[in-house]
């Protein structure tokens, strides 16, 4: 626990205020993990929601600890200080106030807080490309006997592969591109390397706004408590569009087609695709506010202005 001089606030919160909302943040997120955590005691496995725990390192235990977020202050309980005093990247003020350590979070996490505000920047300054209809998920099976899922394909490996074929194939998601198969590689329009990715990244891409999830845990305990789980709840209602304008059939979870492969399904794909990607807009631009106040006004700009080439592409 550190001791440093106050540094300015935005806002310093009573324990009355605080700690009601650190309970309601945890009560919050156990009803958001309570069916993984579940399963997890039983070692069951689910297609559609394993994906936020596996692939994103979702950690029910992290999720469930509040954070008041950069700029604000935690004031002394009755029967001391807040709790946070004890954690990383955390300060406890001569008055008690407990804040983030904004200097050593930077110092440990600087390259990665100007990486996201540089990425969600350029992201959010695209207009929302709506053309894939979730294309990827067939392309990870095409022409390839063994699925990551142990669910059947609606149209067999057949029907699936005449779908891919029948369709251009433009994503520009990096983290989706690199399950595609050997086979669909050479299909996309695009070629997205990790290098690319800033260039690349467009706000209709399910993957990208997912990614919100992603960049509000690396943002970890600058990102306010209701923020990340905002951002985690978004994720996954994405993710189940994404399943179910997959080639899986998902009857065994309950969950109907949104088959893509017709005028009729692309049609809701494009609709509920666009009103999750306004949603994500929304966080993402929370989530470069908070980038903004870690970095600073003129490290903010400097940052901006590094990835101005790539706005608009």
């Amino acid at each position: 626990m550190g001791i440093k001089q106050v540094r300015a606030l935005t806002t310093t919160l009573p324990s009355v205020t605080w700690i009601p909302l650190a309970r309601a943040h945890a009560e919050r997120a156990d009803q958001m993990t309570a069916g993984h955590r579940a399963r997890r005691s039983t070692g069951e496995k689910h297609a559609i929601e394993d994906f936020l725990y596996d692939y994103y390192g979702t950690r029910p235990s992290l999720l469930r600890r509040w954070h008041p977020g950069v700029g604000a202050g935690l004031a002394p309980a009755p029967d001391g200080l807040a709790e946070h005093a004890g954690l990383k990247f955390y300060l406890t003020h001569p008055d008690g106030v407990v804040t983030l350590d904004v200097d050593a979070f930077l110092h440990a996490r600087g390259e990665s807080v100007r990486y996201i505000h540089g990425l969600l920047t350029a992201t959010a300054s695209r207009p929302v490309f709506s053309g894939c209809f979730g294309l990827h998920e067939w392309a990870m099976v095409y022409r390839e006997p063994e699925h990551r899922h142990e669910l059947p394909l609606r149209l067999g490996q057949d029907g699936t592969d005449k779908v891919v074929e029948q369709h251009t194939i433009r994503c520009t998601h990096f983290d989706a591109f690199r399950f595609f198969t050997p086979e669909a590689v050479g299909l996309n329009r695009l070629q997205p390397t990790r290098a690319t990715q800033v260039d690349l990244d467009q706000p209709g891409c399910l993957h990208a706004a997912m990614d919100v999830h992603k960049w509000a845990q690396k943002l970890g305990p600058a990102v306010p408590g209701a923020l990340a789980l905002d951002c985690f709840a978004l994720a996954g209602e994405i993710r189940l569009l994404d399943m179910q304008a997959s080639p899986y059939d998902l009857a065994s979870y309950g969950h109907p087609p949104v088959k893509i492969e017709t005028p009729e399904g692309k049609a809701e794909y494009v609709a509920r695709q666009r009103e999750l990607a306004r949603r994500a807009a929304g966080l993402r631009s929370r989530l470069i506010r908070v980038c903004e106040e870690l970095l600073g006004p003129e490290a903010a700009a400097r940052n901006r202005e590094a990835v101005a080439p790539f706005n608009q592409r």
